[in-house]
């Protein structure tokens, strides 16, 4: 039996026991456990082993599961094991799957999570069942390789990180977890509001954002909580997105509605971005618009690169020496950008939107509750692609 006594109370020994015996994260203790020490340091992996041993600690049936091979193989693909979604995901899976009488976890890891999934990565995907990802790319290498896979879930809103096209021609269904993030990036875009209001903390007067007009662009989870954080803080909110028509939506917000992109831009005082990147919104933030803001303008831009026509961007900063651009999504011009325009430019050093650890947990139980409900119920409310 699994235990550990203090006092007079027994209690069945935990990962959170092991790592914390052990100095670890919990991520690293069922890696360990689930997938051998092979991406685990040697003398990180007989550390693990001898605080088990102490604590009288056992792999789950769901690591044993995963070495007879026996039920679904859902797999889970994180930049690092250091990661605390990592961790987050496994506990969420392991309580909802073993729930649903599924038992096995299968966990991979790669270190840059701009290149495709590595050699390793991709020979775990030829078994799985399921993926989720964060910032990874699932390509069609990675779906060609994986035979069983019959659901990705992309833990967080956008997913063009995934070949959908790729997945369709496979029916293998795409999900997203909106929602889950939208506190974490809307915070953000206001702390982003106020850092360039404030001259990036520097020394010297800067202005404040109350009394300003906020410019909304599109009026989904992350841009309704921004309005209201807007209005939180004494600002005139407006908001255009062509998607939503009904001026109701808008106005029971206290938002003012717009009729065109056009006018959104040319009105408020700071925009904030919140467009997804598609064929006809990329680069559609651009040099014709821009020069349409009113003097001593923001835009801060938390959605994604593309959606900015850079070159219309840098010429208007050039010509508009009152315009400031703030981003959570480096430029690929950045270093330009900053070398050009100082101060009235700023991005962050990584995409940190939905970098919280709050944000972790609710993705990591979304993209969870998911692949459960996906097997055990045929639920797909979150598909993003049909066939």
């Amino acid at each position: 039996m699994m235990e550990m006594r203090h006092g007079k109370e027994t209690h069945r020994a935990t990962r959170a026991d092991v790592a914390q015996l052990a100095h670890v994260s919990t991520a690293v203790v069922s890696y360990v456990f689930n997938n051998g020490p092979r991406n685990v340091a040697p003398e990180t992996a007989a550390k693990v082993r001898a605080a088990a041993k102490k604590l009288n600690y056992r792999p789950n049936s769901m690591a044993r599961a995963l070495r007879t091979g026996s039920s679904k193989t859902l797999g889970i693909i994180v930049p690092d094991l250091s990661n605390p979604f990592f961790s987050d995901v496994y506990n969420a899976l392991e309580t909802n799957a073993a729930q649903e009488g599924y038992s096995t976890l299968f966990m991979a890891s790669h270190q840059d999570p701009n290149k495709e999934l590595d050699r390793v990565s991709r020979l775990i995907a030829r078994d799985v069942d399921a993926i989720i990802i964060r910032s990874d790319k699932i390509t069609a290498e990675v779906i060609e390789a994986a035979k069983n896979l019959k659901i990705v879930v992309r833990a967080g809103a956008g997913y063009d990180n995934v070949d959908l096209a790729a997945a369709t021609a496979r029916k293998i269904v795409v999900m997203n977890t909106p929602g889950q993030n939208s506190n974490a990036v809307a915070e953000l875009a206001i702390g982003l509001m106020i850092f360039m209001a404030r001259n990036k903390f520097t020394p010297g007067t800067g202005t404040e954002i109350h009394g300003k007009r906020l410019g909304i662009h599109a009026y989904g989870n992350v841009g309704k909580l921004v309005a209201r954080y807007g209005k939180g803080f004494g600002m005139e909110v407006y908001a255009y997105d062509p998607f939503i028509t009904d001026k109701a939506v808008y106005e029971k917000d206290g938002v003012i509605p717009v009729g065109s992109v056009e006018e959104l831009y040319s009105k408020c005082d700071y925009v904030s971005v919140h467009i997804p990147a598609t064929e006809q919104t990329k680069k559609s933030i651009n040099y014709d618009l821009l020069s349409k803001m009113p003097k001593g303008a923001t835009i801060v831009n938390t959605a994604r690169k593309e959606v900015i026509d850079e070159e219309g961007l840098a010429k208007v900063l050039a010509e508009r020496t009152d315009l400031k651009y703030v981003t959570d999504i480096a430029a690929d011009m950045q270093v330009v950008l900053n070398e050009k325009f100082g101060n009235r430019v700023f991005a962050t050093p990584k995409k940190m939107g939905a970098e919280t650890q709050e944000a972790n947990v609710n993705a990591a139980l979304a993209a969870a509750n998911q692949i459960v409900a996906f097997f055990t119920k045929g639920e797909n409310r979150f598909q993003v692609n049909k066939w």
